[in-house]
């Protein structure tokens, strides 16, 4: 099979012919570099027997060089004309016909995707990159692995350790799942428009295991947000709300083995986990 990656020249060609112009709204920036989309399959290590998933294939540069590594991809994509679009596209440079499923759906809404994709891989869109890596991740279990190019501040913060300034939220949401690492870098000048910001890889693999039931989830990130809402405070201060003074907070915390004078950058998601698992239920 011999599929035929897209240039600079055939996706201005394709927009045009599509009326589409990228928008700051849905966070579009087509990627215009062959070698960067191989570099971006190759740093996910797509085999080709696997299944990939793909947020926001856009005029389909990326889509074509999972597809051309012989796995199948389903992509889900919010532009409907996009969408309409990306398998005729495949077709034209060389994509058998089935291996391409394309899901014309908000990425953040999607609660089913055909295939059972094992595999993520995306451009994502700065505006709305965490929250749909954390809802692909809560909602798909069967994703085992990925690798997703996103705003450089972003993909630094989503694999941050704990003590570092750029350690939040999203830090200990995402390490819930599994570890995650940088994985390279992506020059602004291979986007179409050139984006204001830089752009880093970054990849992470599920923990064989689940780390605990969803409610135990749902109740580690609500103080993971309390934490972070006040990162300055000690955690005695910044969780009382969530437990009701800061002497209640104290005691779950000292409970859980925490220091109530430790702040939140400081504690790991296993930290986190263990004062959800002691912590009354309200």
């Amino acid at each position: 099979m011999t599929v035929s990656l897209l240039g600079a020249a055939d996706i201005r060609r394709l927009a045009a012919d599509l009326d589409v112009t990228p928008t700051k709204k849905l966070g579009q920036n087509f990627v215009v570099d062959a070698n960067t989309v191989r570099k971006i399959v190759q740093a996910a290590r797509v085999q080709p027997s696997e299944r990939v998933v793909e947020i926001g294939p856009g005029l389909g540069s990326l889509t074509l060089a999972i597809l051309e590594t012989g796995a199948s991809v389903t992509a889900v994509e919010i532009d409907h004309r996009l969408a309409a679009r990306l398998p005729q596209t495949a077709l034209e440079r060389g994509v058998p016909e089935g291996a391409l499923t394309v899901v014309d759906a908000d990425a953040l809404r999607v609660t089913s995707l055909p295939g059972e994709p094992t595999v993520l891989v995306a451009n994502l869109p700065y505006n709305v990159s965490v929250p749909v890596l954390l809802h692909f991740l809560e909602t798909f279990p069967y994703l085992q692995r990925g690798v997703v190019m996103v705003q450089a501040e972003v993909a630094e913060r989503l694999a941050a350790q704990p003590g570092s300034k750029i350690y939040g939220a999203p830090s200990v949401k995402a390490a819930w799942y599994g570890p995650w690492k940088l994985s390279g870098t992506v020059s602004r000048q291979v986007f179409w428009p050139v984006p204001n910001v830089d752009s880093l890889l970054v990849g992470f693999h599920r923990d064989p295991e689940p780390r605990g039931s969803e409610q135990e989830r749902r109740r580690t990130f609500e103080i993971v947000d309390a934490a972070f809402n006040q990162r300055r405070k000690m955690l005695r201060q910044a969780l009382s709300g969530v437990f009701g003074s800061s002497a209640q907070a104290s005691t779950v915390l000292e409970s859980a083995g925490v220091a109530p004078t430790a702040r939140g950058e400081d504690l790991t998601v296993d930290d986190y986990h263990r004062i959800a698992l002691v912590a009354p239920v309200s």
